[in-house]
């Protein structure tokens, strides 16, 4: 007997709301190099439960917040945001700027490209002995 699949929800019900560039004021421009593996934790004191007002206002920094008590990439976020992801890297420099969330450097770039070869050449070997 074949497998019972779902339907596939209707386009009604996969239009947000409210549109992305709604959420960000129209801005495409983050103030962080956010790549997308970067990863973005909450802070300690936020975590805590000292929440800023103008947090407690924007659902999707709520959600940024809850998100990231443990450490969260920046592709994680936007995919649990249902957002895109300039949209995310917006939000995300919002929190930041806002004193919310940490945002831990990531090597890009010419940065470490030594590092990123020796990681890699793991990766591979590790590939390998599967």
């Amino acid at each position: 007997m074949p497998a019972v699949f779902e339907q596939a929800p209707s386009p009604l019900e996969e239009t947000a709301i409210v549109r992305p560039y709604a959420l960000t004021g129209g801005r495409t421009k983050a103030n962080y190099a956010l790549e997308l593996e970067t990863l973005i934790s909450t802070k300690d004191h936020v975590a805590a439960g000292s929440l800023p007002a103008m947090a407690a206002d924007q659902i999707e920094c709520i959600s940024i917040i809850e998100e990231c008590r443990t450490p969260r990439s920046v592709a994680e976020i936007a995919a649990t945001l249902r957002v895109p992801l300039g949209v995310a890297r917006v939000l995300i420099s919002d929190a930041a700027d806002a004193g919310l969330v940490s945002v831990h450097k990531t090597i890009s770039g010419n940065d470490g490209a030594e590092a990123h070869l020796v990681l890699m050449e793991r990766v591979l070997s590790g590939l390998r002995r599967l």
